[in-house]
């Protein structure tokens, strides 16, 4: 992986963090809390979608909105086992 492509990795999960948060949560989790919650998403989503038959595209706005559900079904996921 490139640093070119490692930037657009984590600015992705930066902005789908911080949007999940607002989502979910109400309020985003800080720079690095975001880049977590955004990543985890992107992970989850990339191994959940496939596996639902959806695909969303290619390119960046794809790939933000890809982690951005990615990352809601995460945090929604953690609400409901914190209770």
């Amino acid at each position: 992986m490139g640093i070119e492509s490692l930037l657009i990795f984590l600015i992705v999960g930066v902005i789908a963090g911080w949007i999940a948060g607002k989502l979910v949560h109400g309020s985003g989790f800080g720079l690095v809390g975001n880049m977590v919650v955004g990543v985890v998403g992107a992970v989850i989503a990339g191994w959940l979608f496939p596996f639902l038959g959806v695909s969303l595209g290619t390119g960046f706005l794809a790939a933000v909105v890809h982690s951005t559900i990615g990352a809601v079904i995460l945090l929604v996921l953690l609400r409901l086992v914190k209770g």
